[in-house]
């Protein structure tokens, strides 16, 4: 909902109402509201700039005749007109613990080739057949102790095997590997029925 006309509008940007402090500004008694640099100067260096509060008239007026390009050399306003400045600097890389390292940025023209890079590096294999394998479907393959590649065939040897080594019928009624056994049967029943076994 709009201010009526006759009202001013209260509401500024970076303002702080009910501020404690008066305006910096010489003679002046209305409280210091809004924020501004005490000098140009104090914008360089490795220190926090100085700040100053200033009332809505008188941060109007230092607006009005703020300049952020005085005091630099031609040079150096061109340097910060550009429209990549800043971009030249090396950033501070992020830390690596345990994830692969990404791959080096300065190999790259383009950014999304080393974007792409870095996921081709990941990806996992695919089949050589191009059928698909699911997260599921590797994660049973995983179980299995099979290849992305393995076919139909290799699939039941693989299983026949497990089973003959892990059902109590065969190790003289031992039910410690029950829950192996278990895993290897909801892997296999899952694949079989899986688009790269079909």
């Amino acid at each position: 909902m709009r201010a009526p006309k006759d009202r001013p509008n209260t509401r500024f940007h970076g303002r702080v109402e009910n501020a404690a402090v008066t305006c910096a500004h010489p003679g002046c008694r209305e409280p210091g509201e809004f924020r501004a640099p005490a000098s140009v100067e104090g914008r360089s260096g490795d220190r926090p700039p100085q700040w100053r509060w200033l009332c809505l008239d008188h941060v109007r007026e230092f607006n009005a005749g703020y300049n952020f390009f005085s005091g630099m050399s031609t040079e150096e306003i061109e340097a910060a007109q550009r429209p990549f400045a800043g971009w030249e600097r090396e950033t501070r890389a992020f830390a690596h613990t345990g994830a692969d390292r990404p791959p080096r940025w300065g190999d790259f023209a383009d950014p999304l080739d080393a974007i792409g890079a870095r996921f081709r590096q990941a990806a996992p294999k695919q089949r050589d057949d191009g059928k698909p394998l699911s997260g599921e479907n590797r994660r049973d393959l995983a179980t299995l102790g099979l290849e992305p590649n393995a076919d139909r065939r290799a699939l039941r040897q693989r299983y026949t095997e497990l089973v003959r080594r892990y059902h109590p019928d065969h190790n003289g009624g031992d039910r410690t590997h029950e829950t192996k056994l278990q895993s290897v049967i909801g892997a296999y029943q899952r694949l079989k029925g899986a688009p790269a076994f079909a």
